[in-house]
């Protein structure tokens, strides 16, 4: 029979040093279950404080009487700033795409609240005739231009996004397309130079195009000649829509000319410097980048029912007489749609 082995105890100590231990764990171990990380924190942020600074509005507005703080801006300028940190993140990770005209939807769509801010604060748009702008399927949208930048543009994009939920795609002149940090911008926001093959490969697509058919000279326009159309050339856009078979809507924009009222254009220094127009207004150059902020003008955009094309014929985009007939009476639609919305209008900064 063989021996047993003796037994062998733990020291008391040691006993103590482990429980201590295992306490030690668990109370870190709640801890950290208790205690968000700082990502969870970031992540609610925006609408804990979009939540306090509710109930301060509405303590504001019951003490004042009016509303003190603009809860949609402030909700604009959180969003605007959270989507781009979102960009950044993930452009730096190689996850965005492209599409063949350079076009970013996330670029745009991160660019949507601060535009929006401009739309309904800064510029007061009242917008009509929305519902004549397609849910779905491709429309070509065309729009008298005014203002020295580009601006119009911006302002109807954001009036067709907010109510159908699509991104428009204006045609750019080929002077702005070959600025060196304008023309990116303008790419990564839908913008594409105004080629007749790429606009028909946009409407293909089943895209909103936007088309400006006085180009710079109505952006070059003196203030004296403001909301008097320039010649809409051949009727270019019109031989697109035809072939596309697209319906073609009229678009009228009031309050763009006076956000920087021309009243010269210093030719000599325009073509120094290879610009179609040098303009000078009450506040450029005088004032320097400060004269690059536009007046607050009021603005109204008149969206007018569509001239169908898919009823004219297979041959009617070959027809120059059918062609400069459309583009006369869509012409004729914007000018008088001008006419209208500056009688509508009360003055040129209250609206």
């Amino acid at each position: 029979m063989s021996a047993r082995p003796p037994r062998t105890r733990r020291s008391t100590a040691t006993n103590g040093s482990s429980r201590n231990g295992d306490a030690a764990a668990l109370n870190a171990q709640r801890r950290r279950r208790t205690m968000p990380d700082l990502r969870t924190l970031s992540n609610d942020l925006p609408a804990t404080a979009m939540s306090a600074t509710g109930s301060l509005a509405v303590r504001l507005r019951e003490i004042a009487g009016r509303d003190v703080i603009d809860l949609e801006s402030l909700q604009d300028l959180v969003a605007f700033a959270y989507r781009v940190a979102d960009l950044r993140s993930r452009h730096s990770a190689g996850e965005y795409q492209v599409d063949e005209f350079g076009f970013d939807p996330d670029f745009t769509n991160a660019l949507v609240p601060l535009v929006r801010i401009a739309y309904r604060r800064y510029f007061r748009v009242d917008t009509f005739g929305i519902e004549n702008v397609p849910r779905r399927g491709p429309a070509l949208l065309v729009s008298n231009h005014s203002g020295v930048l580009p601006i119009d543009g911006a302002m109807i994009a954001l009036a067709v996004h907010e109510e159908t939920d699509r991104f428009t795609r204006p045609l750019i002149a080929a002077w702005f397309g070959s600025l060196p940090v304008a023309s990116w911008f303008l790419r990564r926001g839908g913008g594409t130079l105004g080629h007749p093959d790429d606009t028909l490969r946009l409407l293909g697509d089943g895209e909103i195009v936007l088309v400006f058919p006085e180009g710079v000279r109505g952006t070059g326009k003196l203030f004296s000649e403001r909301y008097r159309l320039r010649r809409f050339g051949r009727g270019g856009y019109v031989e697109m829509a035809l072939r596309a078979g697209v319906p073609i809507i009229p678009i009228s924009v009031v309050g763009a000319e006076e956000i920087y009222p021309m009243i010269a254009d210093l030719q000599p220094i325009a073509r120094l410097i290879g610009f179609p127009y040098f303009p000078v207004t009450p506040t450029w150059p005088l004032l320097g980048p400060l004269g690059l902020v536009p007046l607050p003008s009021k603005w109204r955009i008149r969206f007018h029912e569509p001239v169908p094309t898919n009823t004219m014929g297979a041959g009617a985009a070959d027809d120059p007489s059918l062609v400069m007939r459309v583009n006369d009476q869509v012409r004729d639609t914007i000018q008088a749609g001008l006419i209208a919305e500056l009688r509508e209008r009360r003055s040129v900064f209250r609206g």
